[in-house]
Formats: C-alpha cells, structure tokens, sequence
C-alpha cells in the first residue's frame, strides 16, 4: 500500500504544485530523505488525493488560511501559485486571506497578502 500511496501522492503533489518544485525537492534531499517519502505519501497520497470529499479549490482554501494563521510565510508563495493552478483566481485568494484575518489575526494575514500580491503579479500559476 506505501508504494501505492507514494506513487499517487507523487502525481498529485506534481499536478498541484508543479513538476519542476517537486524534482528539485526530490532532488535535493538528504537527510530529509524519509520525510520527503512521508510528506509525499501522506499529506499528497492520504490527504489531497481524496477529491471525493473536498475538491482542490477548496484544500488550497483551507492550506492558505492554515498557513496564514501559522504565519507560515515560507511556504505561502508556493500555495498560492497550487491555488491559481487549483483554478482559485486572485480575488478569491485574497479573501481567503482577508476570512482568514477575523479569525487568525491581521498581522498574519497582512503579511500574506502581501505575499499574494508578490506571487500574483507575475500571474502564472506555473
């Protein structure tokens, strides 16, 4: 079953991030190695291959207001750019953000709109 989940989670996580992110994570890892298989096969092969019960737009709504309340500045860009690619224009990412600020705070969700708006105005979702 683990190949199987990795193997799906590695075309999902592709599909949603972009092949080029995905082989230069692959790529570079070294010690973190076995957390790449496990993000691979849990968080893309358990999680977000389970278009039955929430379809993309809505998990990168929820990764978005997630990351922006963790503050997680770091991995916003690259989910915001898997939100274009999920079909979310820039309008609907920015009230994630603003949804996300009554509930997580506006300096967190000040600093990701921010982010947004840097991701955004280049407007290619690859």
């Amino acid at each position: 079953m683990t190949d199987d989940r990795y193997e799906t989670g590695l075309r999902v996580r592709r599909e949603v991030l972009g092949a080029d992110h995905v082989d230069r994570a692959t790529a570079a890892a070294g010690i973190d190695v076995d957390f790449q298989r496990w993000l691979t096969e849990v968080a893309w092969g358990s999680l977000w291959s389970r278009d039955d019960r929430l379809d993309r737009r809505t998990r990168s709504c929820i990764t978005i207001a997630a990351l922006t309340a963790l503050r997680a500045e770091h991995e916003l860009p690259l989910h915001i750019r898997a939100a274009r690619r999920n079909g979310l224009s820039p309008a609907e990412i920015a009230e994630v953000i603003m949804h996300t600020a009554a509930y997580a705070g506006i300096p967190a969700a000040h600093t990701a709109m921010a982010i947004a708006k840097d991701v955004l105005a280049d407007d290619n979702p690859e």
